[in-house]
């Protein structure tokens, strides 16, 4: 094992209590997307404690930190928004009451995902501090919104801030696993529009409830036979809500809506996702839609997208996944576990929309994300410290 890496496995294990306090800070403040004004405020108070060279809020309300000014460009990126608390007495303890106890930091957002963006500053300040030199720029990137719109924060930093790095990765919990993709997703209302009568005469209408249950039940057997990949597994869709509307109760329903969240595999699309519902409501009177998000970010400004988030992986043997490998196998002696997440994430914009080189490591276990409970690993903060620095020392190689 070579000094560097020595260096930064000292290192990590010293600022554990740092990295630790730093999250419990965060997990105090309550940060629902598009209300992440105060957490933001902190982390970069905490990302210019470190010592980065620069550290900036921009006008979506990411904080983006930099470290280096050179020709290579790489970007950590966590989320600072959370999910609400759900029923207050599913938890043992306050979940923003950031306890530091038994090991584990407690509290919402410490798996999912604050815990990653305090291990990245611990590994800034460890890169200043070991005054890493390489012909690289590294940006740590605090994102919003994420919760609501995955991949909305990436847009505006590439198409707003005019930042393309040239590798990601994702702070989302991995289990100390390298990611390397995900299934995506797309959000689809079905519109049914029928004809009303009154209760008392059904047959002189149409009613478009009885037309969205046919297509409910075709929609049922469709998710049985969607395309399948052998590393991400099947597609998916399932029927999230329906709501009607007639001009009484004692009326023929004149309109129903579905809600589709459909899981999207390799190779399955947004149009060829359309063209499957279309086919089955075909000869209803019936339109589908993909959804839009529009919104209003903390900063005052409003930004949306198409609720379309693509598919995505990494080849195992693409350079930044074999780049992981190696980082892994340098500071934690041992092979890591390549996989892929369950959920989804910003991966969808940086490789999905644009291509970048992306991976995921992150401290926690994904099954605590949006979870009652949740908490990480302080060693998990250590683990994934060490990870980070070290991953900038073997991509500039």
């Amino acid at each position: 094992m070579n000094n560097v890496i020595l260096k930064i496995r000292e290192l990590s294990d010293k600022y554990s209590s740092y990295t630790a306090e730093n999250l419990s800070k965060l997990v105090k403040i309550k940060s629902l997307s598009a209300q992440e004004k105060d957490v933001q405020i902190e982390l970069k108070r905490q990302m210019e404690e470190a010592g980065f060279d620069e550290v900036k809020i921009d006008g979506l309300g990411n904080v983006i930190g930099r470290i280096g000014n050179g020709k290579k460009i790489l970007a950590f990126d966590g989320h600072m928004d959370t999910v609400d608390f759900g029923q207050m007495e599913n938890w043992d303890f306050d979940p923003l009451g950031g306890e530091i106890k038994d090991g584990f930091v407690h509290g919402r957002g410490t798996v999912d995902q604050e815990g990653g963006p305090a291990a990245f500053v611990t590994a800034g300040r460890i890169l200043k501090e070991l005054g890493f030199d390489k012909d690289m720029t590294i940006y740590f990137v605090g994102s919003v919104m994420e919760e609501d719109c995955d991949g909305l924060c990436w847009k505006y930093i590439i198409e707003e801030d005019k930042i393309k790095p040239d590798f990601v990765i994702s702070t989302e919990p991995t289990n100390l696993n390298i990611y390397r993709g995900h299934r995506g997703r797309m959000e689809m209302h079905v519109h049914f529009y029928g004809v009303s009568s009154h209760g008392s005469a059904p047959e002189r209408g149409k009613n478009a409830i009885y037309m969205a249950s046919h297509a409910a039940l075709e929609i049922e057997k469709l998710n049985e036979r969607l395309a399948f990949d052998e590393f991400l597994g099947k597609g998916s869709l399932t029927i999230s809500e329906i709501i009607s509307g007639s001009p009484s109760l004692c009326a023929v329903a004149d309109y129903a809506r579905i809600h589709i969240d459909r899981r999207l595999t390799w190779g399955e699309t947004k149009e060829s996702a359309i063209a499957e519902i279309q086919e089955l409501v075909k000869g209803m009177n019936a339109k589908v839609e993909v959804l839009d998000y529009m919104e209003t970010a903390y900063t005052g400004l409003k930004y949306g997208m198409e609720k379309y988030y693509p598919t995505w992986k990494m080849p195992e043997d693409h350079e930044i996944v074999q780049t992981g490998v190696r980082a892994f196998k340098n500071v934690f002696d041992k092979d890591p576990i390549v996989d892929k997440w369950t959920f989804s994430t910003n991966g969808i914009m940086t490789n999905g929309v644009y291509g970048i080189p992306t991976i995921g490591f992150g401290p926690g276990n994904e099954v605590l994300a949006h979870a009652p409970n949740e908490k990480v690993l302080v060693s998990d903060l250590v683990a994934a410290t060490a990870f980070y620095a070290a991953f900038a020392y073997e991509l500039a190689k």
